[in-house]
C-alpha cells in the first residue's frame, strides 16, 4: 500500500476551472471519504488521481512517485465504479482474474489470489455464476474482487454504492468498512451520500465548488464545521440556521429575543451572524418559556420523529426520540442548549466556542 500526496492541484476544462489548489496528504492505509453535492470536483479529483483526467496543475504523488504523465495502467491503483463494468460473456472467476491474465501472472497464482479474495468478500458460491444471475450486491462485491486481486497500491471507489437499495447500501457498507480493515488498504472513497462518508471515513474531505471545504475525522465535521456549507451538507436532517444581529455583546433574533451561546465573540454591535443548531440538539418545553414556532408537519420515522416548525417565518426542524411530539399542538416552544449553538460569521465561517 502506499501513501498519497495533492499539491496544488487544479483542473480546468477550456476557461472553466473546476477544481482550485487542491491539497491533501493521505497516509498509507487511511481510508478517506471525498463528499460533496453534485458537481462539487470529488469524482473530477478521483479520476485525476487514477489518471483518467489530466491534471491542469500540480502534482499528484502516489508512494512518492510523481504520476502527473503516468498512465492509468502504471500507477498500480485500482478502481471500484459505479457501474461494476463486469464482462457479461465471463463467469465470476474470469472476471476477478482477467487483469492478472493479461499481465501473464502464472496461474498458480492468479488461483490463489481469486480464492482469496473470493473468500474475503464471500463468492465462493458463485464462482462459475456470470453476471445475470447475481444481484446487484453480488455484482458490486465481484467489482471489489476483481480489484483486490490486484493488490494494488490504492483503491479508488467511484460511488460504488449508489444504484443499491437502502437496505442494501447499508450491507454493503458494512462489508467495505470489515474489509479496510481486514486488508488495511489506502483507499478514497466519493460519494455525495454523508452517511456513507460519516460510517467509512477516518477522514472526510468535503468539497463544494471545486474547493476543499473542511478535512477532518467525520466527528471534528460534525461537531466543529469550519463553515455553513460543511454545517448544512454534513447532518441528517441538516443544521437549522437563522439570521441574528450582535447587539451589545448579545445574538438577538429579528424579533429581539436574545439568544445565549457558549461562543467567544470579538464582533461589534450591527454585525450579522448565522445562528446554526442541529435537530436533535433542539429541546421542547411545555412551559412555553422557549422560543414559539408554528407546527407545520410531522413525520413519524419509527426510530425518532421529525417536526417541522416556521420560527419567525423560517423552516425550522427538531429531531426528537419523544412520541410525545406526535401530539404537538399548533404551537409548540422550542429550547437551544448554549452548547449546542454554532455561530458563523458574515463570511459563513464558523466562531469558535468556549470549550475549544
Amino acid at each position: 500500500m502506499a501513501s498519497i500526496d495533492i499539491q496544488n492541484v487544479k483542473k480546468a476544462y477550456g476557461h472553466v476551472q473546476v477544481l482550485h489548489d487542491v491539497d491533501l496528504s493521505i497516509e498509507d492505509g487511511e481510508f478517506i471519504v471525498l463528499v460533496g453535492p453534485s458537481g462539487c470536483g470529488k469524482s473530477t479529483l478521483l479520476r485525476m488521481i487514477a489518471g483518467l483526467e489530466d491534471v491542469t496543475g500540480g502534482e499528484i504523488r502516489i508512494a512518492g512517485r510523481r504520476v502527473n504523465e503516468l498512465h492509468p495502467k502504471d500507477r498500480d491503483i485500482a478502481m471500484v465504479f459505479q457501474s461494476y463494468a463486469l464482462y457479461p460473456h465471463m463467469n465470476v472467476a474470469g472476471n476477478m482474474s482477467y487483469s492478472l491474465k493479461i499481465r501473464k501472472i502464472a496461474k498458480d497464482k492468479i488461483a490463489a489470489a481469486v480464492s482469496l479474495a473470493s473468500a474475503k468478500l464471500g463468492l465462493d458460491p458463485l464462482l462459475a455464476r456470470r453476471p445475470k444471475a447475481l444481484s446487484g450486491g453480488q455484482r458490486q462485491r465481484v467489482a471489489m474482487g476483481r480489484a483486490i486481486v490486484r493488490e494494488p497500491k490504492a483503491f479508488l471507489f467511484d460511488e460504488p454504492l449508489s444504484n443499491l437499495d437502502a437496505r442494501l447500501r447499508e450491507q454493503m457498507r458494512a462489508e467495505i468498512k470489515k474489509l479496510h480493515a481486514d486488508l488495511k488498504a489506502t483507499s478514497i472513497y466519493v460519494t455525495h451520500d454523508q452517511i456513507e462518508a460519516m460510517t467509512l471515513a477516518d477522514r472526510i474531505v468535503a468539497m463544494h465548488g471545486g474547493v476543499v471545504q473542511q478535512v477532518g475525522s467525520p466527528l471534528e465535521l460534525y461537531d466543529r464545521p469550519a463553515n455553513l456549507f460543511v454545517a448544512g451538507f454534513i447532518g441528517s436532517p441538516g443544521m437549522n440556521f437563522l439570521d441574528a444581529t450582535v447587539e451589545a455583546g448579545q445574538i438577538k433574533l429579528g424579533d429581539g429575543t436574545v439568544v445565549a451561546t457558549d461562543t467567544k465573540l470579538d464582533l461589534a454591535s450591527g454585525e450579522k451572524v448565522t445562528l446554526g443548531i442541529r435537530p436533535e440538539h433542539v429541546g421542547l418545553t411545555a412551559d412555553r418559556s422557549g422560543i414559539e414556532a408554528d407546527v407545520v408537519l410531522i413525520e413519524p420515522t419509527g426510530f425518532g420523529i421529525i417536526v417541522h416548525l416556521s420560527l419567525h417565518g423560517v423552516p425550522f426542524k427538531i429531531f426528537t426520540l419523544d412520541r410525545a411530539a406526535l401530539r404537538a399542538g399548533p404551537k409548540v416552544s422550542t429550547l437551544f442548549p448554549p452548547q449546542h449553538m454554532h455561530v458563523f460569521d458574515a463570511d459563513g465561517k464558523r466562531i469558535t466556542s468556549a470549550r475549544e
